[in-house]
């Protein structure tokens, strides 16, 4: 089950586990937890759906959240994110 890890004190950056969720629930979940999030601060999401690129791209253009980094290793797709 996804989850979100607050534990990641080193980085200060928040990891959203959205993998084996298919579109749109890595966007729903992302969403959810930007809204716990302080501006500025950073969500590190893993995602398995290849939606998910285009996804993102779409989501940060229209609610103004900076994708910081973006990859995608073993078919994982990592995304940092900044709260605007």
């Amino acid at each position: 089950m996804p989850a979100v890890d607050t534990s990641a004190p080193q980085t200060g950056t928040i990891l959203l586990d959205a993998k084996g969720l298919k579109c749109p629930m890595p966007i729903v979940r992302t969403a959810q937890a930007m809204k716990n999030l302080a501006s500025g601060q950073l969500l590190e999401v893993l995602a398995t759906d290849p939606g998910a690129v285009a996804d993102f791209a779409a989501w940060s253009r229209s609610t103004g959240n900076e994708i910081v980094t973006s990859s995608v290793e073993g078919g994982v797709y990592r995304f940092i994110v900044r709260r605007k």
